[in-house]
């Protein structure tokens, strides 16, 4: 039994809460024998806080299941002819597994046609979908909430097979953040969204000023590959919350998975009485999605992808004058200072899972090892054994990469460093798996003495690549140096002691749009407002800058007092027709005068001309 609290309080409310504090203390005193008193107060006291938060939640519809069958497999379990997404004689979009080569289906692209019938469908659903409370909003991204959770094992597995990816990168990178995003909106996307008052000035004192974050419209979003689900489904929840309808145009390569991931989100509308149309999804070939990204019917687009196709759809964008928030990648830095040597070990796991989960393809995975000098022997020997190690296979470390498409380009990036210097300890070359011949597979490989002169410096590797530049000293300059040399600015991470300076230094010298001090990638996962600097784009999506972003920022400015009878009224003197062009003049610079003067004098002195002047 757990140490009972006394004394024991005569408040029967009071009690009760206590009663269930021993309760909760007892059972983990059943669970968990030898835990210690201490441990005890911690968790029982956090999970009393929990409950209690719970009961303060104000009143609002529960969460309601709804059923979406998982997409149905071939009946036959075949290899394709060609892992490739095109087809010799059809315009379909072959669907198959990157990790196994399997056949998993053929989807019809959209036409320009079947666009405007998807902004047209998506528009008319927003028009009622516009006018809802945010409760009322609330209650399907909670019930979108509980169908991820109920579900996930569904999710992640077609996720997986689409993409190629292993459940354990799956479970982060689809599961996780996409919980964390519907969790976040329901707590403080209210919070944003709603009305925020600004101040006013001497002159307009009887004025009330606030800005309203009212709905676009129908927006769109073109998301790439390497997260099927969640980065699908991250816009939706935005532009849902936002009062927006959503055309979300989905990779060819992930075409298969994204149906179900649409039917989700369906699914929840509908279970709320609310028209599926509110999300409408597009798959086409690049020839075709000029027709969206041009298209009068958006209010606003989010792109994201590579820098080559941004510049297409910003150019078709402005046609229609539609702003444009891009994500175009990085070379995100992970900068180890010398402050850092006693957390050695940890720092390397850290550093392994950010580069090479997903087979390294994440626009804020680590691109780059930038370390100081005496620490660079001890970081190479704790990464190459296990880097070395790293098994391939659809459920093994490391999975597949989405298509073959950038071997080459990888294998040239390698061969180029190893001719400048640069040493390669492992991998370097693509892995023909024995079970699977039409699989694409690239060997987690370890680059050291890559220096800023090397092209694999510079470009976005976007594969299970780890390189390792070492500073030519242990000072936040040089450090920072090789972090800042080439032109993309997404993420970065700087590990050190907290006291250490050389860490405040790149912290604020870094370019980027997202920094993690002794973490990796933490800025994502809460929800700070993200976007990149330079050749990673503009713009921010997610947290409160995402969220009202997608809305008309509206500017209201009403009488504070007009039930007094306070309000503007020209001044006789300025009335047209204006009687005395000089005295209207002077007057007018009075009322400035009066308004805006530095000193106490200078505003009285802009009174007296007023008064002198009426």
């Amino acid at each position: 039994m757990a140490t009972p609290i006394h004394p024991v309080p005569n408040n029967p409310v009071r009690a009760a809460v206590i009663g269930l504090v021993e309760a909760i203390q007892d059972w983990l005193a059943v669970q968990f024998p030898g835990i210690r008193f201490e441990l005890f107060s911690a968790i029982s006291g956090t999970l009393m806080a929990m409950f209690c938060m719970y009961l303060l939640m104000p009143g609002e519809e529960g969460p309601k299941r709804f059923r979406v069958p998982p997409p149905k497999l071939p009946d036959e379990d075949v290899d394709v002819e060609e892992a490739t997404i095109k087809c010799k004689d059809s315009d379909a979009i072959q669907c198959y597994a990157p990790a196994t080569g399997k056949h998993l289906g053929f989807i019809n692209p959209s036409t320009p046609d079947a666009i405007d019938r998807a902004i047209s469908s998506a528009a008319t659903a927003q028009k009622p979908w516009s006018t809802t409370t945010f409760a009322a909003r609330r209650a399907v991204l909670r019930s979108l909430l509980q169908h991820v959770l109920d579900h996930q094992d569904d999710i992640c597995r077609v996720a997986c097979l689409d993409s190629g990816k292993t459940l354990v990168d799956a479970q982060l990178g689809e599961i996780m953040v996409t919980a964390e995003k519907l969790s976040w909106t329901l707590k403080h996307g209210e919070a944003a969204l709603s009305p925020s008052r600004r101040p006013t000035n001497l002159l307009l004192m009887y004025k009330r000023n606030e800005v309203r974050y009212e709905p676009l419209g129908v927006v769109a979003a073109l998301v790439s590959w390497n997260y099927p689900f969640h980065n699908f489904i991250g816009p939706v929840i935005s532009a849902l919350f936002a009062g927006n309808a959503i055309v979300v145009k989905v990779s060819e390569q992930t075409a298969w998975s994204s149906m179900y991931f649409t039917s989700i989100v369906r699914g929840a509308l509908v279970a709320h009485g609310h028209s599926p149309d509110l999300v409408q999804t597009v798959v086409c070939w690049p020839s075709t999605a000029p027709h969206l990204t041009s298209h009068p019917g958006i209010s606003h687009l989010t792109f994201i992808g590579s820098k080559p196709v941004c510049h297409a759809v910003a150019a078709d964008a402005a046609k229609s004058l539609t702003p444009l928030v891009a994500e175009l990648g990085g070379k995100d830095p992970f900068i180890i200072t010398a402050s850092a040597k006693k957390d050695m070990k940890r720092i390397a796991e850290i550093a392994l899972r950010g580069t090479f989960q997903s087979a390294g393809q994440n626009c804020i995975g680590i691109e780059r090892i930038v370390i100081a000098p005496e620490l660079v022997m001890d970081f190479v020997a704790l990464v190459a054994p296990r880097i070395k190690a790293l098994r391939l296979g659809p459920s093994a470390d490391v999975g597949a990469m989405i298509s073959d498409a950038s071997f080459d380009r990888l294998d040239a990036l390698v061969r180029d460093a190893i001719v400048k210097g640069a040493t390669l300890i492992a991998g370097g070359k693509r892995y023909a798996h024995p079970d699977f011949p039409k699989a694409h597979y690239y060997l987690p490989t370890l680059l050291v003495d890559v220096t800023i002169d090397m092209a694999i410096a510079n470009e976005e590797c976007f594969g299970p690549i780890m390189t390792v530049m070492t500073a030519k000293d242990s000072s936040a300059e040089a450090l920072l140096e090789i972090a800042n040399a080439p032109a993309f600015g997404l993420g970065a991470s700087v590990f050190g002691k907290d006291s250490d300076p050389v860490v405040r230094a790149i912290v604020n010298g870094v370019r980027s749009g997202n920094v993690a001090v002794n973490d990796f990638a933490t800025f994502y996962a809460v929800q700070l407002p993200f976007g990149g600097v330079g050749g990673s784009g503009y713009g921010r999506f997610a947290g409160e800058e995402g969220l009202r972003g997608l809305c008309n920022a509206k500017s209201v400015c009403v009488d504070r007092m007009a039930w007094l009878g306070i309000r503007t009224s020209i001044p006789p003197k300025v009335q047209y027709p204006v009687a005395d062009q000089n005295k209207s003049w002077t007057f007018v610079k009075g009322v400035v005068e009066m308004g805006y003067g530095l000193t106490f004098g200078r505003m009285f002195d802009g009174l007296v001309t007023i008064l002198k002047n009426m």
